[in-house]
């Protein structure tokens, strides 16, 4: 790659697709600008050192326009799944008004737009008829638009296939919507970014509006069914009824899965679409030999039992900073233990706290905490992890959010569970100045709403010591056993 190589840009780089289009654009000889909510996010992705990174919320205007100066083509992969209610298409709307308004001041040749697809009608969904909303408002302005439309996008990480995953991997007997005999054509991850980075190489995609899927036209009922023989289970049992409207389903998809209740709801709505490949116009001009069903899911779970999962659709949306802590009662429970270890494996046994490792202990108390935040409409204990061992800025462990990383220095982190106020847990390693070993922090602090706050805080206190402490002295076994493990493997002389 060199300076006269194009410039794209690419909005939601932080998100499920646009974190792994940017590595595809760049393996394909392009230069990027990543335009980012939050850039920390970015902060240790491997190719953070070969793009440029800006900071916007896609609001203002002039400084989008000043972001899209000078490049070729711009990616837009935004979509507002996170605002409550149906508040996410007029968020949506908004926010592609603005972005084609600032394309067109920056003279931006190409926009690409990746939204859903569906049979038109009237039965088109709230989530569907919003894409094709914003497909509308981004041509507005007189600039070419690729517009592709995809449905379900299979891939390790992505919130399609999680649902799946989940609802397979912890019912074997499903009572279900009448949609799971709907027909859909569901498309690889690594399909969609071959389309999207091809058609910048190919004019005659400018304009147009392409469908794309993977080789198989299948039910959800038979995704249920593959994705159970991928994973080694038995058969699951499938009981189709008209009840479940998609209220109730995307209800039920919360409770028994990691994705949200905001998440599940245009998902599950989209599911009552047949969404299948009608026209042939993307492989007329771009002819790619795509993945069946079968194919994506096994590559997807791979990749999950592997731990090689790139990007996650629960990193994606706002992370707060650190809480605002003035005007109110605060309480703080700190407490420290001395490690005889290295920093680096202290950080690491730290980091490993939350999904298939545990809480060190208590996890009987976890799990029942999560059951009750998950039957509340929190996000409870599921949300797992990306990395078992590795964690960055922004990236969900179970309830807790990532808000700052300091490797080998300090981890924090921000309670999404459902609370009577706002809590945050610290953990910061400090070597010890003249002898060995470090000294490990653990501060929880707790700002409550209310008197319930009080009361929750004053409820839970006496659980910290076996909890904390456990906890504690969990990470400094695992610490010191690591450390003594390398010692005695070092090579001798």
């Amino acid at each position: 790659m060199n300076d006269d190589s194009p410039l794209i840009t690419v909005t939601g780089a932080t998100g499920y697709v646009g974190g792994r289009l940017i590595p595809c654009l760049l393996d394909a000889g392009y230069r990027v600008r990543a335009v980012a909510r939050e850039p920390r996010k970015l902060r240790d992705r491997p190719w953070r050192s070969r793009v440029e990174v800006v900071q916007s919320d896609l609001s203002d205007e002039g400084a989008l326009a000043a972001h899209l100066e000078g490049c070729t083509a711009a990616y837009y992969l935004i979509h507002s799944m996170e605002v409550s209610g149906s508040a996410y298409a007029e968020r949506d709307r908004a926010l592609a008004a603005a972005f084609a308004r600032a394309a067109s001041a920056a003279k931006v040749s190409r926009i690409v737009y990746l939204g859903g697809l569906g049979e038109m009608g009237d039965g088109l969904s709230e989530h569907l008829s919003s894409r094709r909303e914003v497909e509308s408002i981004l041509a507005s302005t007189g600039i070419p638009v690729t517009t592709f439309r995809a449905a379900m996008i299979i891939g390790s990480g992505s919130a399609s296939f999680e649902i799946l995953r989940y609802l397979v991997e912890r019912l074997p007997v499903m009572v279900t919507p009448s949609w799971v005999g709907t027909e859909s054509q569901p498309v690889a991850i690594a399909d969609v970014l071959h389309w999207l980075v091809r058609c910048l190489s190919v004019p005659e995609t400018a304009g147009q509006t392409l469908e794309i899927g993977g080789a198989d036209v299948v039910t959800y009922r038979e995704l249920i069914r593959v994705m159970a023989q991928e994973l080694g289970l038995r058969r699951r049992w499938i009981v189709p009824v008209p009840v479940l409207t998609p209220r109730l389903s995307s209800g039920w998809i919360s409770l028994i899965t990691p994705v949200s209740y905001k998440i599940a709801r245009p998902l599950a709505d989209g599911l009552r679409n047949r969404v299948v490949v009608n026209d042939p116009r993307t492989q007329e001009l771009m002819p790619h030999d795509s993945l069946g069903a079968r194919e994506a899911i096994r590559k997807a779970v791979e990749r999950v039992v592997s731990n090689d999962v790139e990007t996650r659709w629960s990193v994606a949306g706002p992370v707060p900073g650190d809480p605002e802590w003035s005007g109110g009662t605060v309480f703080v429970d700190e407490r420290s233990v001395v490690v005889d270890a290295d920093p680096s494996d202290v950080f690491r046994a730290v980091a490993r706290i939350g999904g298939g490792h545990g809480w060190y202990a208590g996890d009987v108390l976890w799990r029942l905490r999560g059951l009750i935040d998950t039957v509340v409409g929190g996000p409870g204990l599921r949300r797992g992890r990306r990395h078992p061992d590795r964690v960055e800025f922004g990236e969900t462990l179970d309830f807790w959010r990532v808000i700052e990383v300091d490797q080998d220095r300090r981890l924090m982190l921000l309670a999404e569970m459902k609370l009577p106020g706002v809590a945050t847990l610290e953990f910061t390693v400090e070597p010890r100045g003249g002898t060995t070993g470090v000294d490990l922090t653990m501060t929880a602090r707790f700002r409550p709403k209310g008197v319930l706050g009080l009361a929750y805080w004053y409820s839970v206190l006496p659980l910290h010591n076996f909890v904390f402490g456990g906890m504690l002295k969990g990470i400094k076994r695992v610490a010191e056993s690591t450390q003594a493990a390398s010692t005695d493997t070092a090579p001798a002389g």
